[in-house]
């Protein structure tokens, strides 16, 4: 997720998780593409241009995620969904070790394809097309993982968005595992301007309902070399599950 300055910003906010239920439709004839529409088709570019392990998110071991996702206790049936989770190795790193309720959310139908491809048909990973800022959730989640969705959201609208829909998808004692560029992280990535946050500032933004168990910084280097400045923070869920 280096700076692009090739790439063009795209007008609408693009998260790299998005949301629209199942496949996203085409315009018609003369009508401008909706917000759903752009963003699958920015981040399906940036899969087809650059291929899954050429993205600069890209990462050969999801070391933090498994390592955080393990400290919190969580147990190996425990449903976890990986938001905007494009074509990670986080769901082949955790079915390697044992937990079987996994499920990935991306709008981009390129990232999942290669996700399913990777697993096999026969895989119970459950793969969501979905635009995260209009997804309605159907279940509800014991772990919430999301490395690099939320820095994308800069309007506060989006931001709400996000907090409601995780409130909604989010079991009463579940738990959020979230990575955002940190304070001195890159002002873009992909082309498109992202909120860089410090852990005193996703704890905020979290609010009253999560308590903040852990928090850390990654120095992700990207395939390019790049060295890209991360702040995690992992958060358990203490409203008791009440809608918002």
């Amino acid at each position: 997720m280096e700076e692009d300055g090739a790439a063009e910003v795209v007008k609408e906010r693009l998260g790299r998780s998005g949301s629209a239920t199942g496949r996203v439709a085409s315009p018609s004839m003369g009508e401008t593409p909706g917000p759903t529409t752009e963003r699958a088709r920015h981040w399906d570019a940036a899969y087809e241009n650059r291929g899954a392990t050429g993205v600069s998110w890209f990462q050969p071991a999801p070391t933090v995620s498994v390592e955080l996702i393990e400290r919190l206790g969580t147990p190996k049936d425990a449903s976890i969904i990986d938001i905007g989770g494009g074509a990670s190795l986080l769901v082949d790193a955790l079915l390697g070790r044992g937990f079987s309720d996994l499920s990935v959310l991306d709008v981009s139908q390129s990232a999942l394809s290669a996700v399913g491809e990777r697993l096999g048909p026969t895989s119970s990973v459950v793969l969501l097309h979905e635009d995260l800022l209009d997804w309605k959730p159907e279940r509800r989640f014991d772990v919430w993982h999301d490395r690099a969705v939320f820095h994308f959201l800069v309007e506060s609208e989006d931001q709400e968005n996000y907090l409601r829909t995780l409130r909604s998808a989010l079991s009463p004692e579940g738990a959020i595992v979230i990575a955002t560029f940190a304070s001195d992280g890159p002002e873009y990535c992909s082309g498109l301007p992202v909120v860089r946050y410090s852990s005193a500032d996703m704890a905020k933004i979290l609010g009253s309902d999560f308590a903040v168990v852990e928090q850390l910084r990654e120095e992700h280097v990207t395939p390019a070399g790049v060295t890209q400045p991360f702040t995690w923070v992992v958060a358990r869920r203490v409203d008791g599950g009440r809608a918002r």
